[in-house]
């Protein structure tokens, strides 16, 4: 990224939108002047101006919740910057995952299958935010606590039940064990920092060579 490409405000400053480069959720909205944005660059993680105290700031120095950066891209008018990242913990400083968790406008209910991978997308935002906060008593929690070995367990034993019920011939059995199924991977995926897009990707690629 060229920093003398970016266009700063008649304050010396840009915004800078935090994306998770997994989940692709949007987690907070801060700014950059050049000095934040030059060691943002060299350091590969964020660093933002605070326009309240007017000093630099780095993400995680006192709670240790790092946003190291994926990639960094700025918009056709060069005004303003996308930041991918892999966050090291909460992104708020609340403790929340995101900064964004107020309802402004709730979106309109949609028929049926309208979107029919709307809960994909949901599960992605959810399980990202169980990795990040940690509630404690939450299913998701206690299998990124365990780590890999668990979610890969819990992965065999489920395959191994969807090939039973598919065996049994039972339907309503078979769809419960692919969508425990189905959920596990999404938590590994997550686990190993591995974006559904990139599956999402491949699967198409082979498409295309069929």
């Amino acid at each position: 990224m060229n920093v003398d490409q970016v266009r700063f405000d008649e304050k010396g400053l840009v915004p800078a939108i935090v994306q998770d480069a997994v989940s692709k959720e949007v987690l907070t909205l801060a700014y950059m002047n050049e000095e934040s944005l030059q060691k943002s660059v060299e350091t590969g993680e964020t660093w933002f101006y605070s326009r309240s105290r007017q000093e630099l700031w780095h993400k995680g120095a006192t709670s240790g919740n790092t946003q190291k950066i994926a990639s960094m891209k700025y918009d056709c008018d060069q005004d303003a910057i996308l930041v991918m990242v892999n966050p090291a913990g909460p992104a708020c400083h609340t403790g929340a995952y995101s900064c964004f968790n107020e309802t402004l406008l709730s979106e309109q209910k949609e028929s049926p299958g309208s979107d029919r991978f709307a809960i994909i997308n949901e599960l992605e935002r959810v399980i990202a935010a169980r990795e990040k906060e940690r509630p404690e008593g939450a299913y998701t929690t206690y299998l990124f606590e365990k780590g890999v070995d668990k979610i890969l367990k819990k992965i065999g034993e489920e395959a191994g039940e969807v090939i039973i019920a598919a065996k049994n011939r039972d339907h309503e059995e078979l769809t419960w064990e692919v969508a425990d199924l189905l959920y596990h991977l999404l938590v590994l995926l997550r686990e190993q920092e591995l974006p559904l897009d990139r599956v999402l990707q491949a699967l198409e690629q082979r498409h295309q060579q069929k």
